[in-house]
């Protein structure tokens, strides 16, 4: 009676859990409720945890303990110390423990010995399609996302990996996986049901590393959040190994949420979802192609931090876009306490984020939040595009391909179609930079040699601190 009664309450927490991590991604839906959304997480984890410890059948405390403590600190260590620019590489890692998890339970339920008095017949079938779908998206999972943090890191070429015929080598692994998959299911004496599991697992490990090292670096924002919406699958795969409702609906959660942001990023990047999922799309990450290799027309004029703070004083309109150089270089702080200044001067200030400005959905926002700048001031894409034709000062600060106009203009460019911050309408457009370098996608930027834009070479942080100095000057 009593063990029902625990189950019960179980059932209870998980339900109030999952409830919670609902109320938690909608809550990160907009940057006003983040932190409430965060909360909202955090103790939905907490309860779910609890939950599942105090089950009935969980009796190995001390093992517990001795992997959940030392994992915690781990974690909780790596997330103090990760700076905000490594914040792409450190979700990209988590990934891939989500889809190691799947494999390792895959194989574990597989090999219990209680599954085979538990399970019979129809719902034997079922449960082995569950673990070896778990095992396959697990491992592709596991894999793909080392190679993303590789990438990301630069521990790997970002480079894409054009094998001749990939997309016939992935389609004849997944054809390889899903005869496996037959002999898994159906036990015969061809091939035993590990074998099977085991091959497969390599197999899909391939070719998740096939799949991501197909992909330029100039992608691999798309990229994480494909892999968040696949850890997401295989933790709901997992859930289904176990019987476990809670780790059902948390998969789903994040699998379906990761896949939505996977199809907005695609649509901010002109690419195809389809072609994120088959790998093998997008630049060389760094190396200009033979269509952009040719200089834009026109001169580049440079402008001086004296003469950038004299536009900024004079303006009545001033919009900002931040891009990694202002992640790498640290320097939000800085451009939050321009932002004040003009604005106590009666200058409007407004930001402009494009939806994959630097190396992570949402990355700009979470460096600007983390900055105090104004919910309010901080505006999408498609919100501030028509407004740059009335502002008298852009300010691009470590952005490239994101304000890059052959987007629109020429149809050969490696980013040909993909949506972009007109910045270059405005009256002035002040692009910061360290040097004339073209940016992560390896495109040349016509806005550089437009005549009403200035360039201001140097460090991030150092130009923003210098240009905010002079703003208070008296």
């Amino acid at each position: 009676m009593e063990k029902e009664v625990i189950k019960n309450l179980v059932t209870v927490a998980y339900l109030v859990a999952g409830v919670l991590f609902i109320l938690s991604l909608g809550g990160l839906s907009n940057q006003e409720t983040a932190r409430r959304g965060n909360w909202f997480g955090i103790i939905g984890m907490v309860i779910a945890f609890a939950a599942t410890v105090l089950q009935p059948e969980v009796t190995g405390y001390g093992i517990l303990a001795a992997v959940v403590i030392p994992g915690a600190i781990i974690g909780a260590v790596l997330a103090s110390r990760v700076a905000m620019t490594s914040m792409p590489e450190l979700v990209a890692i988590l990934h891939s423990f989500v889809g190691a998890a799947a494999v390792l339970v895959g194989i574990a339920s597989h090999l219990d010995p209680n599954a085979k008095t538990k399970y019979f017949g129809t719902e034997k079938v079922i449960h082995d399609v569950e673990v070896f779908i778990g095992v396959f998206i697990g491992a592709i999972t596991f894999t793909g996302s080392v190679m993303a943090f590789g990438k990301l890191r630069a521990l790997i070429s970002s480079k894409p990996l054009m094998l001749p015929a990939r997309h016939l080598l992935n389609l004849l692994m997944v054809i390889a996986s899903v005869v496996l998959g037959y002999f898994f299911i159906s036990d015969t004496a061809t091939m035993t049901p590990l074998t099977a599991l085991l091959i497969m697992t390599a197999i899909a490990s391939v070719l998740g590393i096939h799949l991501v090292a197909a992909i330029g670096g100039g992608d691999m924002p798309v990229v994480v959040s494909m892999l968040n919406s696949y850890s997401g699958w295989a933790a709901a795969a997992a859930g289904f190994m176990l019987s476990n409702d809670l780790l059902i609906i948390t998969g789903a959660l994040v699998g379906s949420s990761g896949a939505i942001l996977s199809a907005i990023m695609c649509k901010a990047m002109n690419r195809s979802i389809v072609s994120v999922i088959m790998g093998g799309f997008g630049s060389d990450g760094g190396n200009a192609s033979a269509a952009s290799a040719e200089m834009p027309e026109g001169e580049i004029t440079e402008i001086s931090v004296e003469d950038t703070v004299e536009l900024l004083r004079d303006a009545k309109s001033v919009i900002i876009v931040p891009g990694y150089g202002m992640a790498v270089a640290q320097a939000q702080h800085a451009v939050a306490d321009i932002t004040k200044t003009l604005r106590d001067n009666g200058v409007t200030v407004r930001f402009g984020i494009h939806p994959v400005a630097g190396r992570l959905p949402g990355h700009m926002n979470v460096l600007l939040a983390e900055a105090k700048v104004p919910y309010d001031i901080v505006l999408e894409m498609e919100e501030i595009n028509e407004d740059f034709p009335e502002t008298d000062v852009s300010l691009i600060i470590g952005a490239n391909d994101t304000v890059n106009p052959s987007a629109l203009d020429d149809p050969n460019s490696p980013i040909a179609g993909m949506p972009v911050l007109e910045v270059w309408k405005s009256k002035t457009s002040i692009v910061m930079k360290r040097g004339r370098g073209a940016g992560y996608a390896g495109v040349e930027n016509p806005l550089f040699f437009k005549e009403n834009n200035r360039m201001l070479y140097g460090d991030a942080k150092k130009t923003v601190d210098a240009i905010l100095v002079g703003l208070k000057a008296e």
